[in-house]
């Protein structure tokens, strides 16, 4: 048996979650059986799209889940060796047991940390990559309003579209992330909405409007791409932050007729739509990161025991980049 440490539900959260509806649990995990091996998790990821099943979704009083990269310690198959990296589902848990049909072994760009696997070269990128291609339509000369753009996929997706040749603009709440995303990923305009209301700020760094809005916010943000779209804009609806903390996810928008007189497409969508695109990703944000045409920041919070203040702190704004939690060197 193995010592170890899982962060449980405990109470619905109603509206922003707090601390004290999670427990740190102790736990003891089983030694492999034949076929299986016993993983260490060295970091584990926490995502906005993780609220919503706080509500309706995770079991109270069991370990939950989430993406986590960890580190074979304990083997009794042949298909995974001691000290092999591995990805699985099994985040918010220090140790567990598991068959290799439950994991995908890594294997990191040279150059790389194993990090890039949860955002940039994960999840969160592949999101960004598919949602701009794929359910955007994103064309050459685009203008591209992404919100959320210092997050972990709005942060890639302004990246993406630069590459493509686009001008973009991107939405973020603070100074410090504003000054990121000018001088370190150069994108072509910043609105800070703290400062000024989004419409206005989106009025004034594109007056000529935008062709493609990538939404990880809905509420006022997509009321003020609706209001700035160009005649047959698109929409990708990715996320819909401001709103995952009301009952029923709702936000407030007052510009949905111009979908209509504008002709725009707006879709939501999830990473789930377009496997097809994996190969491409994957060659193509490989070579992006080892040339440096993609960066990234990361905020990484350390133990099992800051996970539930790093998903608190999601909606609060602490990260700069991908938000994750180191449990193991």
């Amino acid at each position: 048996m193995t010592k170890s440490r899982e962060v449980h539900l405990v109470a619905r959260p109603n509206g922003l979650p707090a601390v004290t509806d999670f427990e740190i649990v102790d736990s003891q995990v089983a030694d492999p059986t034949d076929g299986e091996v016993l993983v260490e998790n060295l970091y584990m990821s926490v995502d906005p799209a993780m609220r919503p099943r706080l509500t309706n979704g995770y079991e109270l009083h069991e370990p939950m889940s989430g993406t986590a990269i960890g580190r074979v310690v304990r083997s009794r198959t042949k298909d995974l060796a001691v000290g092999d990296l591995v990805m699985s589902r099994l985040g918010f848990r220090e140790y567990f047991t598991a068959r290799p049909d439950q994991l995908v072994k890594l294997d990191t760009p040279d150059g790389l940390p194993i990090t890039v696997h949860m955002h940039a070269l994960g999840g969160t990128g592949f999101t960004a990559y598919g949602g701009l291609l794929k359910i955007a339509q994103l064309q050459p000369d685009d203008k591209v309003f992404v919100s959320t753009a210092a997050g972990a996929v709005g942060s890639v997706a302004v990246q993406i579209a630069k590459i493509h040749g686009c001008w973009v603009v991107g939405s973020t709440g603070s100074a410090e992330k504003a000054r990121w995303l000018a001088e370190e990923v150069g994108i072509d305009a910043v609105i800070n909405y703290k400062e000024a209301p989004i419409r206005r700020g989106l009025r004034s760094v594109a007056p000529e409007g935008i062709d493609v809005y990538f939404d990880n916010v809905g509420g006022d943000h997509l009321d003020a791409a609706l209001a700035s779209m160009n005649t047959l804009g698109r929409v990708a609806v990715c996320g819909m932050i401001s709103g995952y903390n009301e009952p029923g996810a709702r936000t407030t928008v007052h510009n949905l007729a111009n979908i209509i007189y504008g002709r725009i497409t707006l879709r939501g969508f999830t990473a789930a739509d377009f496997p097809e695109m994996r190969p491409a990703f994957l060659r193509e944000m490989s070579q992006w990161l080892r040339e440096g045409r993609v960066v990234y920041r990361e905020t990484v919070l350390e133990g099992i025991e800051s996970a539930p203040r790093a998903l608190i702190g999601l909606f609060e704004g602490i990260n700069v980049g991908k938000m994750l939690v180191r449990l193991a060197d």
